[in-house]
């Protein structure tokens, strides 16, 4: 709770107000049984003492303050509602915000094995948790508590034994109700648990709807959701009968306590000490503040979910955030790029995913990686990149340690292409820009020429604004590379990344798109994996990669000639070297 107070107290101003107009509403309400008391002791057991005027003269002035202090009450409760929206609303998205800031900070290797969704289920759910328990302290808790002092001391000027009746009741309900709520926690903990795998299961099923149908898995999704569902159904369920159990035995207490305290203040009135007036206002007042003690177990359980769902926000805070340099190198990045006997693994990996990898490429130059499935050519890119940190080497940029430059303003110089090229949902402009919000309309049409999308646009009904779907799915498989590839040069990076960018292009696309990437290597470093060899034979050099090692390097005409893993891959691909172009 230490974690929602150093939040909550950037509001004390707020609460401060809320706490006043709840006490407000609260005063105002338990003068109205007050009133009443005068009611009946002054007049209505007194009425022979009382001309007619008189007596509708000082009752009705009664009642008329009894609509007014009802009046008055209303009023704060109104106020008092609306702040504690505004307190509840700011700081759970506050809470929100942090916890996505934070998420989009930690390094990318922190997400390998985690379910996209799980993260946002944990943000939502804190935050509407902590929402109810605020506003359930001052409703219930706080209302309750100056219900307590207002009526102990009221009990004090009717009679000094009615006090300790009332006021020791309230710490046995308090101690009875923590000590049969421990086990919620435990539950809620458990629900949380599940409840944020089942929204990362949803997530995931949803973001990959077309394998689960193209598969017939429907049913099986269905079934495997539904045993989260049933799990949670399970704990929610065992949650409640805690709960009704508590909810029993309170009500039991409380009704016991407040017979005994009638049965008292029966015998005040046998023995004259009170009045009957003030009999039932006492009475009443058992109900003010009877009542919400019978809601303190709703408030523990609300109290053990935000300590459950907080302690799961506070997990996510606790993963480091990326390396950050004290003094970061802030100059333009990128006039050249070096690894020196670099080697990584990953966290799930059985093997180094790359083993002492060397190799240097300058500002202008070409430079292709090949070779077999898992070789660790996009591993490469992907430390580039910082999404990871190599366990051994050293990768320089322009000379200086990569861990030393500003990490948003090195990725700012790089456009990133990957296979699976990701389109967002929203406008086919949306898409193109995200990476250039400033982007004027003649860039944009620049990008689309070099690329060949301006017949793609003239095609689409809306053109530019035409909505490209959930994940680009009006879009075919060769567009969406191709609008990611326009989507990086309008960038204008300093280092262009293609991994395996042009897979899903056709042979007059991607030879297009060869031409495209030799105009743009005249100014751009360009790092290409393919597993084409006619993407690469224009490359200024092409790296041979096998099992996280670099096997060879030279020109595609060098290594056919020398290296016999290329020369298998040229040959498998029907690329001679007496007869493929070498540029």
């Amino acid at each position: 709770m230490k974690l929602l107070w150093s939040y909550l107290r950037q509001y004390l101003g707020l609460v401060a107000l809320a706490l006043v107009l709840a006490a407000v509403n609260q005063v105002f309400s338990l003068l109205d049984p007050l009133i009443f008391r005068h009611v009946i002791d002054s007049y209505a057991m007194r009425f022979r003492e009382y001309t007619t005027g008189a007596f509708v003269r000082g009752a009705g002035l009664l009642l008329l303050a009894a609509v007014g202090v009802a009046f008055v009450s209303r009023v704060a409760k109104n106020f008092q509602d609306y702040f504690i929206s505004v307190i509840t609303q700011r700081l759970g998205a506050q809470l929100y915000a942090d916890g996505i800031r934070h998420t989009l900070a930690v390094p990318y290797q922190v997400f390998e094995d985690q379910r996209s969704g799980e993260t946002l289920g944990k943000l939502q759910k804190v935050r509407t948790d902590v929402e109810r328990l605020i506003k359930a302290s001052i409703d219930i808790l706080f209302t309750t508590l100056v219900g307590i002092v207002f009526v102990t001391v009221y009990a004090l000027s009717v009679h000094w034994i009615i006090a300790p009746a009332y006021f020791f009741c309230v710490p046995a309900l308090a101690l009875l109700s923590s000590t049969l709520s421990k086990k919620i926690k435990t539950v809620q903990s458990a629900i949380v648990k599940e409840t944020a795998a089942l929204a990362g299961s949803t997530t995931e099923s949803l973001r990959n709807i077309e394998l689960v149908k193209s598969l017939g898995l429907a049913a099986q999704e269905v079934r495997r959701l539904n045993a989260t569902t049933d799990k949670i159904l399970a704990l929610e369920l065992r949650k409640v009968r805690y709960l009704r159990s508590l909810s029993f035995i309170q009500g039991t207490a409380v009704n016991a306590l407040r017979t005994s305290i009638l049965g008292l203040m029966l015998y005040l009135i046998y023995t004259q000490r009170i009045s009957v007036g003030q009999f039932f206002s006492l009475w009443i007042y058992s109900f003010f503040i009877f009542g919400p003690l019978q809601q303190v177990g709703d408030v523990i359980a609300i109290f053990r979910e935000t300590e459950a769902s907080l302690g799961q926000y506070q997990a996510i805070l606790a993963i480091p955030a990326e390396k950050r340099p004290a003094q970061p190198v802030v100059v333009d990045p990128l006039r050249d790029l070096g690894f020196d006997s670099v080697s990584f693994s990953h966290l799930t990996a059985s093997g180094p995913a790359l083993e002492n990898v060397s190799f240097s490429v300058r500002r202008g130059e070409t430079i292709a990686f090949v070779g077999p499935s898992g070789a660790g050519k996009t591993t490469v890119f992907s430390l580039i990149e910082r999404f990871y940190d190599p366990e051994a080497g050293l990768i320089t940029v322009d000379g200086r340690p990569l861990e030393d430059w500003d990490l948003p303003l090195l990725r700012s110089a790089i456009g990133y292409v990957e296979q699976d090229a990701p389109v967002l949902s929203g406008s086919l402009r949306e898409n193109l820009i995200l990476g250039a919000p400033d982007a004027t309309d003649a860039e944009v049409g620049e990008v689309l020429r070099i690329t060949r999308l301006t017949g793609l646009v003239t095609r689409l009904p809306e053109g530019l604004q035409t909505a490209v779907g959930h994940r680009g799915t009006r879009l075919s498989g060769g567009e969406r590379q191709r609008v990611a590839i326009a989507r990086a040069l309008l960038r204008r990076p300093r280092l262009l990344l293609l991994d395996e960018a042009t897979s899903q292009l056709d042979a007059l696309n991607e030879a297009a798109l060869r031409e495209t990437v030799a105009e743009t290597a005249l100014m751009t470093t360009v790092l290409v994996v393919a597993h084409r060899l006619s993407t690469v034979t224009m490359a200024d050099r092409i790296i041979v990669m096998d099992a996280g090692r670099v096997k060879a390097a030279g020109t595609h005409a060098e290594l056919v000639a020398s290296d016999p893993l290329y020369a298998e891959l040229a040959a498998t691909q029907f690329l001679a070297s007496a007869d493929t172009p070498t540029a």
